[in-house]
């Protein structure tokens, strides 16, 4: 009988020590992957733009006879309209306040409006632009401002994670994440120059100008296209390389009439 008491007794104790370790094994166990820790290091360098701007409309032809303009009290020259857009950007240079953006953002723009993620919103003026690569350099008063490290999107190999982070719809910051669907595509524009990073990342109107980053937590693309029948994602988003940016960059700086930059 004292024997089995003392069997009892084990298994008692046995039962117990295994239930108090079960929690925080169960709980280790099930812990869930995360890319906060990524997000929360690379998300302060992006930025959402906002952008007023006049574009000319078309006209009637009849608008181009003088005398019909004068009857009908037209001004001389284009008739134009009102437009405001959104899109994204990505703080390159701290120091100086430069960010990169897409040509086609702030091709109109008259005003440009900055939005950082913890809220502040900066006025910021257009260095340059170049079509050709849709790259464009803006600068926004400095202070407090993050970065992302520029990455080598030569490294990248199709099925790499990445996430793309943007102000798509104009909603506001929203971060996506997918693969590299495919690398150096071409004859997606009219640039015999293209190279694009493809990657099924939720890309929507508005992430142009916005980042795509690779699990190092280093920018290797802007995003700035997308296929799509209904203008919205399919699953098939462009980014332009880092190395294509960090080259028209250096020449849109080379070309600034004044002021000194630390970017590279």
């Amino acid at each position: 009988m004292r024997l089995l008491a003392l069997l009892l007794a084990a298994l008692v104790s046995l039962s117990a020590a295994l239930g108090a370790e079960a929690p925080a094994a169960t709980a280790q166990t099930l812990s869930p992957p995360t890319l906060a820790p990524l997000v929360r290091r690379v998300a302060p360098a992006v930025v959402s733009i906002a952008i007023k701007g006049r574009v000319a409309m078309e006209q009637n032809p009849l608008f181009n006879d003088p005398f019909f303009r004068q009857f009908f009290g037209i001004p001389q020259g284009p008739i134009e309209r009102e437009i405001q857009a959104a899109g994204s950007g990505v703080i390159v240079d701290p120091r100086e306040g430069l960010v990169v953006t897409n040509a086609h953002v702030v091709e109109h723009a008259d005003q440009i409006a900055v939005t950082l993620s913890d809220g502040r919103q900066l006025t910021a003026h257009k260095i340059g632009a170049d079509p050709n690569s849709d790259v464009a350099l803006i600068q926004i008063p400095a202070g407090g401002l993050s970065t992302i490290p520029l990455g080598n999107a030569d490294a990248l190999q199709v099925g790499d994670y990445v996430i793309a982070i943007g102000n798509p719809f104009g909603i506001g910051q929203t971060v996506t994440h997918g693969i590299i669907s495919a690398v150096r595509r071409t004859g997606i524009g009219d640039d015999s120059r293209e190279n694009f990073i493809q990657t099924d990342a939720a890309i929507n109107p508005g992430n142009s100008g916005g980042a795509l980053v690779d699990m190092n937590g280093t920018l290797v693309g802007i995003n700035t296209a997308i296929i799509g029948p209904s203008g919205a994602n399919v699953g098939i988003g462009f980014a332009i390389p880092v190395d294509t940016v960090r080259r028209v960059v250096a020449e849109l700086l080379r070309h600034r009439t004044a002021g000194r930059t630390h970017w590279r």
